[in-house]
């Protein structure tokens, strides 16, 4: 799960600079089809915490 957190949180980061024209016509690619989320980067951003937490909540140690 912490592998889909940190997965979650590295295409937030893409999808932020693809929402800021930073990375050419691989953001414009990108804002083509997830359009919602170079807008509103946080969502995937939380998507990404909720894995964290869920993955911390059932580890077992």
């Amino acid at each position: 799960m912490y592998f889909a957190a940190a997965v979650l949180a590295v295409l937030s980061g893409l999808f932020y600079a693809a929402g800021h024209n930073e990375i050419g016509s691989l953001g414009v690619q990108m804002c083509r089809y997830g359009g919602t989320f170079c807008d509103s980067p946080i969502y995937v951003l939380a998507g990404a915490a909720l894995a964290a937490i869920w993955g911390a909540f059932v580890s077992v140690r």
